[in-house]
Parts: C-alpha cells; sequence; structure tokens
C-alpha cells in the first residue's frame, strides 16, 4: 500500500520541477520590474512635486499665448476688461463647501481672451459676486483645461450645467472661440479675501504612493524567492531514501 508522501514524491517529476522552475523566475522578474518602475515613477513624482513648487513660488509671468504641461501651475499676470456677459458657473467642491467656479472671459489689450476662474461662489450666491468694470490685473496660476466632464457627469452645454472647467467647450458654447486660450488662470486671493468670488481656492496635491507599492512589489519577489527555496528544499528531502 502506498503511502500519501510516497505519491507526493512520484508527482515531482523533472518536468513539474523544471516548470515551478521556470513560473518562479516568471514571478520574481516580473515583481522585480514593477518595483523598478515603482522606483522610477517615485523619482518622477518628487521632481514633478519640486517643480511645481517652485512654479508657485516664483515671479509672475505674462500670460502666454499658450500652454502645455510644462507650464501648468506656472504664476502668471494678465491685464484686460471682464466680459461678465459671458461668464460661467462650474460645479465645485472646495473647503468652503459645494458651490460653483466662476469663469469669466478677460480681453486683453491685444484683443485676445483668456478665461479667468474668479473664484467660488456658494449656490445662495450665484447670482450676487463682484464684477469689477474696466481694466483689471488678474494674477493667478496657470491651470490646463480640463476636458471630458467630473463629478462623474458630462458636461451639458446645451443646459448651461458644467463639471469641469473645459475651456474649448465653454468658449463654443460662449461663442468666444478660436480668440480664446487653451488654459485658463485660477486667480490668487485679493486683499479682500471674503469678497465673493473667493479666489485663491487652487488645490495643489498630487497623490504619491509610489514608495509602498514599490516596497509592495518587492516583497513579493523576495516572497516568491522564499517559497521557491522552500519547495525545492522539501523536494530535496523528499528524495532521501
Amino acid at each position: 500500500m502506498t503511502s500519501p508522501g510516497t505519491g507526493d514524491r512520484r508527482r515531482r517529476s523533472p518536468v513539474f520541477l523544471i516548470g515551478l522552475t521556470l513560473i518562479a523566475l516568471l514571478l520574481f522578474a516580473g515583481f522585480s520590474a514593477l518595483g523598478a518602475w515603482q522606483v522610477q515613477r517615485l523619482g518622477w513624482k518628487r521632481d514633478l512635486i519640486a517643480q511645481v513648487d517652485a512654479r508657485i513660488h516664483a515671479t509672475p509671468v505674462p500670460a502666454p499665448a499658450s500652454a502645455d504641461a510644462a507650464d501648468a501651475y506656472k504664476r502668471v499676470t494678465a491685464t484686460g476688461t471682464f466680459l461678465h456677459d459671458r461668464s460661467t458657473l462650474v460645479q465645485a467642491s472646495t473647503v468652503r463647501g459645494a458651490g460653483y467656479w466662476v469663469l469669466t472671459p478677460l480681453r486683453q489689450r491685444n484683443g485676445a481672451l483668456l478665461m479667468i476662474n474668479r473664484g467660488f461662489v456658494p449656490p445662495e450666491a450665484k447670482t450676487r459676486y463682484d464684477r469689477p468694470e474696466g481694466q483689471v490685473t488678474v494674477t493667478g496660476l496657470l491651470r490646463l483645461t480640463e476636458p471630458g466632464g467630473g463629478f462623474l457627469r458630462a458636461n451639458d452645454p446645451a443646459a448651461d450645467r458644467w463639471y469641469s472647467r473645459d475651456i474649448a467647450a465653454i468658449a463654443a458654447a460662449r461663442r468666444l472661440a478660436p480668440a480664446i486660450t487653451s488654459y485658463f488662470i485660477d486667480a490668487q486671493a485679493g486683499p479682500s479675501p471674503d469678497r465673493l468670488p473667493v479666489a485663491g481656492l487652487t488645490v495643489i496635491r498630487f497623490p504619491n504612493n509610489h514608495l509602498q507599492y514599490a516596497i509592495t512589489w518587492f516583497a513579493l519577489a523576495i516572497m516568491t524567492v522564499v517559497a521557491y527555496i522552500i519547495v525545492m528544499r522539501h523536494t530535496a528531502l523528499d528524495k532521501r531514501p
């Protein structure tokens, strides 16, 4: 009569051991590669955070005619006249609660239009906020357009319901294109921070969990090696007479 242990030994053929080794190698290589990738991402994220921190504290520069990812969060300044009749309210969730961002086009001296996020207003004050007339100078952070909607809802231009700051869509709905820039400016807080709209509420937060992810992947790689060694040791012991 064959004992269970004898049956187990018979099943551990050379083919089984080769297959086990290949699987262990693939798992180890895969987990290690993922860990190394997360280390690279960690370095990239730290560089990005340092770059953004330098931009938001730099001396303001004139607002550019166009912008890309390398310009995000730069401090810029622009002078012109607000077109209050073309303002758009975009749903917002802030430290002050839910409400709206007030996006108003600014006609610059050269005739070009630039969208300004003037700040936050609560729902009960969405028609009762300051509308400065004449020439104004705005200083703030350059922000890239936000296409695709937000709050798990798509923008609905036909119903004038906006959930993200999609500059192209807003410009089309307000008949501002193509003279408007593809980005907007988050206005910085003014001398009266409690006046509506409330500016200076830009949240600058970059999730940085890459170190934890790297540790997890490398730990799985080590666990794979340990498990492989344990199995091979048991196999060697089983082969003893």
